[in-house]
């Protein structure tokens, strides 16, 4: 029997809604001028109609723990059937639920109090996504973190993003407690649901030495593409996160999380190329180079279809049902964000014909919204936004995917 295929569009809550309460509220002053962003908070119900004009049988979406729990004794049940209203919706649609429990933000008082690198970080979240897990219904499709590395790089390695640390030491330990709540929050989810299916959603990126020629970045190449790409999907087959940061030892950890996956989610946008530079932080430099002829996105990422059948080929190793959850471009140009998605989905339809256990394929994303450090002007939506007037209109590429779904029997 074939399995079914999710045609679907994702999306985060904090990035449509915004949250007064959120961490992100705090760091990015650009919000205070759009601080409810889409206003999708309000507007959910005509955003949801969307879903259905492009005929889409899934939708991956995120809850915002800073609306829930807005201070750490307070639990506002209003906001949890908020929630469960869009589930019902999408339910009685014919679409299939993919819920996010941690999609990048935090309340202020988790981020002050009780940072990732606190032990007291695994209870708090623990406790929250066990509250959600006994109140909500109708969710086979649970994702408990979106990209836990970017979160790892942006918030304890760069300091770009809440809680703005740059520590190593901190940064592994974070991330090990990150990684410990998963095993429990899966191991919660299959105690009221045992038919659930869980997984993460992980950012993966093709690699390449700057020169080719020059050993040194070759070398980097080869440990990031370990480090970023490779290290959690061995932590999730053997219960040991190898960890190697340029210039410095391997550290392993042992986390409880070893065949803790029912499926996983690949979020796939571009190629990045490594060079050795002294002055750059861990001697690595970054660059996006159009190699391929299909341009830059208005990011300045390159658009790099191959590398997604790469990614994917080295996760097929884990032996369970993969799920694109995130993939697409920023561009206003119409053309481009068209050519953008059927050169990936055709590499998507190449995966499956070659035998990849490949079961769904999220755009990223429904509607323009806010992009991290980004602001307002990262336009990834099949449907633009009128920041001003609140107003969506269809873009071509709307279109586009809406017939890409009826023509691609998977």
């Amino acid at each position: 029997m074939k399995n079914k295929f999710f045609w679907g569009v994702a999306t985060s809550a904090f990035q449509l809604e915004g949250s007064p309460y959120a961490d992100w509220a705090e760091w990015d002053s650009i919000l205070n001028f759009n601080p409810n962003v889409t206003d999708h908070y309000n507007l959910y119900k005509k955003d949801l109609k969307l879903l259905k004009e492009l005929g889409v049988n899934a939708y991956r979406f995120s809850i915002e723990w800073s609306r829930i729990q807005p201070k750490e004794k307070i639990w506002d049940e209003n906001v949890v059937n908020h929630y469960q209203e869009i589930i019902d919706i999408l339910t009685d649609s014919n679409i299939e639920p993919f819920l996010t429990l941690h999609h990048f933000t935090h309340p202020l008082w988790f981020i002050k109090k009780f940072p990732w690198h606190k032990d007291e970080s695994v209870d708090k979240f623990t406790e929250f996504a066990g509250r959600i897990i006994k109140k909500i219904k109708g969710v086979n499709y649970w994702i408990t973190f979106n990209e836990p590395y970017v979160l790892l790089l942006g918030g304890y390695l760069e300091g770009c993003m809440p809680p703005g640390i740059k520590d190593v030491s901190l940064a592994v330990r974070a991330l090990q407690n990150i990684l410990t709540c998963h095993g429990r929050v899966y191991d919660i989810i299959h105690v009221y649901n045992p038919h659930a299916k869980v997984g993460v959603a992980h950012n993966m990126a093709a690699f390449a030495p700057w020169r080719r020629w020059n050993p040194t970045d070759r070398l980097l190449s080869k440990i990031a593409k370990y480090f970023y790409n490779h290290s959690l999907l061995d932590a999730f087959l053997t219960g040991t996160l190898h960890l190697k940061f340029p210039f410095r030892r391997v550290m392993k950890i042992s986390l409880p999380i070893k065949d803790k996956l029912d499926f996983f989610g690949v979020n796939y946008y571009t190629r990045v190329h490594l060079r050795f530079n002294p002055l750059k932080k861990m001697g690595v430099e970054l660059r996006h180079r159009d190699l391929d002829g299909y341009g830059l996105t208005d990011m300045g990422w390159e658009i790099h279809p191959r590398g997604l059948e790469k990614v994917l080929r080295y996760a097929s190793k884990l032996g369970i049902p993969l799920i694109i959850t995130e993939n697409g471009i920023a561009t206003r140009n119409d053309r481009k964000k068209i050519r953008f998605m059927k050169s990936h989905i055709d590499v998507v339809e190449k995966c499956i014909r070659e035998g990849i256990d490949l079961r769904g394929y999220f755009y990223w994303s429904l509607i323009d919204n806010y992009e991290w450090l980004q602001g307002l002007d990262a336009r990834f939506g099949l449907y633009k936004v009128n920041f001003d007037t609140l107003e969506r209109k269809p873009t071509k590429a709307a279109i586009y995917y809406s017939h890409l779904i009826k023509s691609r029997n998977f």
